[in-house]
C-alpha cells in the first residue's frame, strides 16, 4: 500500500512538472509575440491611439486570466496531493 501512495505522489509531481514547463513555455511565447506585435502596431501610423489602447487592455486582461488559470491548476494539484496523502 505504501508503494501505491508513493507512486501516486510521483505521478502527481510528474503531471505538475509537465504542466509547469508547458505553461512556462507558452507564456514565454506569448511574451515574445506581444513584443513583436507592439513593435508592429507602434510603427503603423494609420492605427488610432484608441485601438492601440484597447489592444493593450486586452493583453492585460489575457495575462490576468492566464495567471488565474495557473492559480486554479496549482490549487487542483494541491488538492490531489492532499487526497493522495
Amino acid at each position: 500500500m505504501l508503494d501505491m501512495k508513493k507512486m501516486t505522489t510521483q505521478m502527481i509531481d510528474m503531471y505538475r512538472t509537465a504542466f509547469d514547463n508547458t505553461f512556462s513555455a507558452m507564456m514565454t511565447l506569448q511574451d515574445q509575440m506581444e513584443r513583436m506585435t507592439n513593435l508592429y502596431w507602434g510603427q503603423l501610423l494609420a492605427i488610432p491611439e484608441e485601438t492601440k489602447k484597447g489592444l493593450g487592455e486586452w493583453t492585460k486582461s489575457h495575462k490576468k486570466h492566464c495567471a488565474d488559470f495557473k492559480k486554479a491548476v496549482d490549487e487542483g494539484f494541491k488538492n490531489l496531493e492532499a487526497l493522495a496523502a
